[in-house]
């Protein structure tokens, strides 16, 4: 899927699908290749990645059609600037709680090339000439901009976040806003579920992406995308080795009557009777 069309199906409801990438060997991408990606995330808010590792990861799965959307730990204009410059197509700010800072990331993602001054209040809805405003939306108009959603605050602020314009999707972050609710990793909680459900439907009533990444199991996942959101990303490449390869070397070690790693797992507990993929 190449950028235009990721855009188009954010902000038309259809679902799309990703999952993080941490690893940046040169033959992860050829082994990604054949999942049917419609675009990857990588994050350099959590996770330690160069901007030359960065860059080259962006521009291998870019020329393999699989956008790569870039989390940058802050929506400061020169990190973004560095994140598009090295090849990201879309860019997530962290924990957005306020207009101002969604009016940052729109100065970053939106108006280039301006920045400061004029970059501020061209982010605002200010004009500095009819060519330059042509100009700026030619030259941004596939960047997409991408809020999370993280915190109780921003569940609050969700009507006047989500008025600032061109926002092509908002994606949450479960651990972080289940905390920020009282209830840390208790996903099926009651409130937790209003709030995603409240911050889906206005998403998506605007016609703006509504997503979530999580990284359990598969069964949750779905149980979100039902709640309204379109976007998913779900786990990451070290997640999905890590259950793998306990799950894969318990079953050896039972073989041979040792004692599993961590019996107390559901990891644990799938390879005395699953056979391993």
């Amino acid at each position: 899927m190449d950028i235009k069309t990721l855009g188009q199906a954010l902000r038309s409801g259809k679902r799309v699908y990703g999952t993080l990438i941490v690893s940046p060997s040169a033959r992860w991408p050829q082994t990604m290749r054949g999942m049917d990606l419609d675009f990857v995330f990588i994050d350099t808010e959590h996770v330690a990645i160069d901007r030359n590792e960065l860059s080259w990861m962006c521009q291998m799965y870019e020329a393999m059609n699989m956008p790569p959307i870039v989390r940058v730990p802050a929506p400061d204009p020169y990190m973004v600037t560095m994140a598009l410059d090295g090849g990201a197509r879309g860019v997530v700010a962290p924990y957005m709680e306020s207009v101002d800072e969604v009016y940052m990331l729109r100065e970053s993602v939106k108006c280039r090339p301006l920045r400061g001054q004029y970059g501020h209040r061209s982010a605002r809805g200010e004009r500095f000439g009819d060519e330059l405003h042509r100009y700026m939306g030619t030259f941004n108009q596939d960047n997409l901009m991408i809020v999370n959603i993280e915190s109780e605050p921003a569940v609050n602020a969700i009507d006047e976040i989500l008025s600032v314009p061109d926002i092509d999707g908002i994606l949450v972050g479960p651990h972080d806003l289940t905390c920020s609710l009282g209830v840390p990793e208790q996903y099926d909680h009651p409130k937790f579920r209003a709030a995603l459900k409240t911050i889906f439907s206005k998403a998506r009533e605007r016609g703006i992406g509504a997503g979530i990444h999580y990284s359990g199991d598969a069964k949750m996942q779905i149980e979100f995308a039902q709640l309204g959101c379109n976007m998913i990303v779900h786990s990451s490449d070290i997640v999905i080795f890590t259950k793998q390869m306990q799950i894969e070397l318990n079953y050896i070690r039972q073989a041979f009557g040792d004692q599993p790693y961590r019996a107390d797992t559901k990891a644990s507990a799938d390879a005395s009777g699953a056979k391993p993929i």
